[in-house]
């Protein structure tokens, strides 16, 4: 197809599905990873393949989307970070970045960018680190495991990270909500992480001089929740709307300066998915005592060592974490 015509298409498209009003905008690139402007429509199950691309990795099938400019052969990202915010279909970012209407908005993980980043980086240190709300993956090898490894996981963590001298509760102007709401406790819980992960990145800055590209992929369903709780056109929604936007540029900016300017920062706004991703997943709100009781499963192997966790009335249901193993 002539690239005009496509061009003309995609446009179109763009109109046609710019009333679902789902978006992927893009808080940060380098100069080197081109997003072109225009209301081209991406679909929600090629999000994979545009982080796999914007990070130098080949996809088995070519992505025709226009909104993505060839990249360099000699320059890669340090780091991809892309934030998944459900309840949302948009946020009210500066109007002077690149934003593309979002069509199919099916769940996706990016497992197989996570995948290529061990199997081509096996030797090094990649830090790849992947939250969600319904289940808690950490996978990261070498020293990078000791960084994240208190991020708060159960409600209880949750809790006394939220009660302790410089959390989001001191420095946020609350104005609406509450810390004594549990779907309050679940936004604030997850603007608690955004934040954390940007000081210990700062803190850790050795972990962006490793040859290895990182990935962070983060899904937030706190604003999902009390949309749930108070409605769509309520103070507490429009606060945490605002609490939320403000978080996540700060964390685009925070990421982008650790890695020298050499990190792409996403965003997906979604009202909702289409087609929830098949695993075990519930609501903070609904989630039932498990007891104090844990399951721990231990595997070793010469190289390294799982630990996989079911905990107390968990905020992340479960917790895989890979860390360095000696005989």
């Amino acid at each position: 197809m002539n690239r005009a015509i496509m061009t003309a298409v995609f446009a179109l498209l763009g109109l046609l599905s710019g009333v679902l009003g789902d978006r992927l905008t893009v808080l940060r690139s380098p100069q080197y990873v081109a997003f072109r402007d225009g209301p081209w429509p991406i679909s929600g199950e090629k999000i994979p393949d545009l982080v796999a691309l914007t990070m130098g990795f080949s996809v088995r099938e070519d992505l025709d989307w226009p909104g993505l400019a060839s990249g360099s052969l000699f320059q890669r990202p340090r780091a991809n970070a892309l934030i998944v915010v459900r309840g949302m279909d948009s946020l009210d970012f500066p109007k002077n970045i690149s934003s593309y209407p979002l069509e199919n908005p099916v769940a996706f993980t990016l497992d197989s960018v996570a995948n290529t980043v061990h199997s081509l980086f096996a030797d090094s240190t990649p830090v790849v680190l992947q939250l969600a709300p319904s289940e808690e993956r950490l996978y990261m090898m070498g020293m990078a495991n000791a960084v994240f490894e208190d991020l708060p996981v159960t409600l209880q963590q949750i809790r006394g990270r939220l009660s302790q001298d410089g959390s989001v509760l001191t420095s946020l102007p609350l104005s609406s909500l509450s810390r004594n709401n549990e779907a309050d406790l679940l936004f604030l819980s997850e603007v608690q992480v955004l934040y954390d992960i940007s000081t210990l990145l700062q803190k850790h800055k050795h972990l962006a001089k490793d040859p290895a590209p990182d990935l962070y992929s983060l899904e937030l369903a706190g604003l999902e929740e009390i949309g749930r709780r108070y409605g769509t056109d309520s103070p507490q929604f429009t606060d945490a709307t605002r609490i939320l936007t403000s978080a996540l540029q700060k964390f685009a900016g925070d990421v982008s300066s650790v890695y020298g300017n050499n990190a792409v920062v996403e965003v997906v706004t979604v009202k909702t998915f289409e087609a929830p991703l098949t695993r075990k997943s519930r609501s903070i709100l609904e989630s039932k005592q498990i007891g104090t009781r844990r399951k721990n499963r231990l595997k070793t192997t010469a190289v390294r060592f799982k630990v996989d966790c079911v905990g107390s009335s968990s905020w992340l249901a479960s917790t895989s974490v890979v860390v360095p193993f000696s005989i």
